[in-house]
């Protein structure tokens, strides 16, 4: 069995010359160093190389670099959490307040609207949805945290 090594990623001459650094790139190079602290199997390791080999690839055009720069990001993540169940900070929370206001929100706001005869106070459930979900998604992290499976990352 080889062992692979994580690549680096490519800060290219457009982005140096740029007065802010790109967030991206930012956040792609946090996650990069804080998967290399971790002991991750070959198979994930090379699937991360190939979209840091992406992104290094468009390094010569700033806007596709920068979009490309996105969809690696998500494509990691994605494998972490499909393959060795890894998710960044706050992941259940952000998750589950979009779930909490379709699933709780919305028929919570019928109801109030049903119930006062005003249809206007459909949107008063969203609220109380969003904090349901969110109330079940730290629950979530919290326990990914205490399991070891969440990683030391923010995405937003």
């Amino acid at each position: 069995m080889t062992y692979h090594k994580l690549l680096e990623l490519i800060n290219p001459k457009v982005h140096t010359e740029q007065k802010k650094p790109y967030s991206g790139f930012i956040k792609l190079q946090n996650l990069r160093y804080e998967l290399s602290a971790r002991a991750l199997p070959d198979a994930a390791i090379v699937k991360i190389n190939e979209q840091i080999t992406q992104t290094n690839e468009q390094a010569e055009h700033y806007k596709v670099w920068k979009k490309q720069l996105s969809k690696s990001l998500a494509s990691i993540l994605q494998i972490l959490e499909k393959q060795m169940n890894l998710v960044p900070r706050n992941h259940y929370r952000n998750q589950w307040m979009a779930l909490g206001m379709s699933i709780f929100g919305i028929p919570m706001g019928v109801v109030f609207g049903v119930m006062l005869d005003n249809i206007a106070f459909l949107g008063l459930g969203l609220p109380i949805g969003m904090t349901i979900g969110m109330a079940v998604g730290s629950q979530k992290d919290k326990q990914a945290a205490a399991e070891g499976r969440q990683l030391n990352f923010d995405v937003g």
